[in-house]
């Protein structure tokens, strides 16, 4: 079975996606960016709000959109956003020089990191196997440019194959997200992950990303990753 994370902005669409079916909700600010990062003193009402009645829902949040070379501000945003009370804290990875030792950094952090791959020039399954021997509890292959294209529009189904099976050949969990929908459905299947990730599918048609989440299209999406069959 494949798990539901929402990403939210709010307490109220944490405790919508919670009650609606998402097993990991993901704090982030899709105003400010693709990873953009919530405010720290939301970061921590949001944590109160969830735990007070989801005490063991696992709760992630993003640290903004940084260069993957800004290894002094990255790390301390990981600290910060980690001692906010999140369990796992997102960033950014792009493909590049700087990658592997952005992920090196990223392992050696006190906070438990999930490196985000984002792959809308393809995704780099060498990079991939790297991550997954680093020891990551997740990894995420995303896209950073919400212009229309999704991930498999960036990636073909058989690399992105690869590289979810070297991620997670060391017991990382893998999760495939960016704009995708029901028309990815199919796909998500085939590939199995252990999480798909979804903002603008939850949220109401007419605003897109930056809208407010929907509690019914979480629970459809729920239900269609956790099932068989399903009609949009």
């Amino acid at each position: 079975m494949t798990a539901l994370l929402a990403s939210v902005r709010s307490s109220a669409e944490a405790l919508d996606a919670a009650h609606a079916g998402a097993e990991l909700i993901d704090l982030k600010e899709p105003g400010a960016g693709a990873l953009g990062g919530v405010a720290l003193d939301e970061i921590g009402r949001i944590v109160r709000a969830l735990r007070a009645q989801y005490p063991v829902k696992p709760i992630s949040a993003t640290i903004g959109d940084l260069p993957t070379n800004a290894f002094d501000e990255i790390t301390a945003r990981v600290i910060d956003v980690s001692n906010a009370g999140v369990d796992y804290v997102k960033v950014g990875v792009n493909p590049g020089p700087d990658a592997a030792r952005c992920l090196a950094l990223l392992a050696s952090l006190p906070a438990s990191v999930v490196p985000v791959l984002l792959s809308d020039d393809g995704a780099d399954a060498e990079l991939a196997a790297l991550a997954g021997r680093l020891g990551f509890a997740g990894i995420v292959f995303d896209t950073a440019s919400k212009d229309g294209r999704t991930l498999f529009d960036c990636v073909d189904a058989p690399t992105l194959a690869r590289c979810l099976g070297a991620a997670g050949a060391r017991g990382s969990m893998t999760c495939v997200a960016g704009s995708l929908g029901w028309a990815q459905l199919a796909q998500i299947r085939a590939l199995a992950p252990d999480i798909a990730g979804f903002r603008t599918a939850l949220c109401d048609e007419a605003e897109g990303r930056a809208g407010r989440l929907d509690p019914k299209r979480v629970a459809q999406w729920a239900d269609a990753l956790h099932h068989a069959t399903h009609a949009a």
